[in-house]
């Protein structure tokens, strides 16, 4: 039985055949690692097979996979082929907190410089917004205390939630300010790796090769919409996470 056929033939799973094709492809591959099917490390399908396999454009396995590859479910190797990532470990009750706050409850100098503030086609951030279509706003920023760097944030954020955020000054106030002030968080999506950063990162942290990072990429909802994708690199050696239960 093939891929498309299995889907088809589980009455408990029969909503999922009104969901977009890209959406099906993404399920089952997840249905797959959660099962068992495909532990983490194991190559997966070729998109030519997942397109022979569900009967697609080779465009829509394209997006699923690229989507999976965001979310850290799945890793592109060039020139080798698709893996299953290697599971990590969330904590499901971390706080969204400011980073300028919690420097300055520190009793601390906060400090930042945005580097890029701009609009972006970039697709990987187009799917983890959920949009179809951009541009979408992207701003890349160092936030310091006492003038040493310690946050590195790539953000990319939904024009249609915050159609104004390239018009701020994200010197005066941060980008998580600024969106919790103007519209709440409904839902939140956090995922925490130790990664070592590439050289653009790495030279803004002022950090030494080799050094790891803690990187936190998260996820935020207003209402139904998926407001905005970041990256937080923080030098593995200036941070450190707390929180309670």
């Amino acid at each position: 039985m093939n891929a498309r056929a299995e889907i088809a033939a589980q009455p408990a799973e029969a909503p999922r055949r009104t969901l977009p094709a890209y959406e099906q492809i993404k399920r089952y591959v997840v249905d797959r690692i959660a099962d068992g099917t495909w532990k983490p490390g194991d190559m997966i399908p070729s998109e030519a097979e997942l397109v022979k396999e569900f009967g697609v454009a080779r465009m829509t396995v394209s997006r699923a996979l690229r989507e999976l590859t965001t979310e850290r479910v799945l890793t592109r190797v060039q020139g080798s082929g698709t893996f299953v990532a290697p599971r990590h470990y969330e904590s499901p009750v971390l706080e969204i907190r400011n980073i300028a706050d919690e420097i300055m409850s520190r009793g601390h100098r906060y400090g930042a410089r945005v580097l890029t503030l701009d609009r972006s086609d970039d697709p990987e951030a187009m799917a983890a917004l959920d949009l179809a279509k951009g541009p979408v706003f992207h701003s890349r920023i160092v936030h310091t205390e006492e003038d040493e760097p310690i946050q590195y944030e790539d953000r990319f954020v939904n024009p249609h939630v915050f159609p104004e955020y390239l018009q701020q000054d994200f010197t005066l106030e941060t980008p998580n300010h600024y969106m919790v002030r103007l519209a709440p968080i409904q839902r939140a999506e956090f995922r925490i790796y130790a990664q070592k950063p590439d050289a653009h990162v790495r030279r803004y942290l002022e950090m030494e090769i080799g050094e790891p990072c803690l990187l936190v990429w998260r996820r935020t909802w207003v209402g139904d919409l998926v407001a905005t994708s970041v990256q937080l690199w923080h030098p593995a050696s200036r941070f450190h996470l707390t929180g309670s239960v």
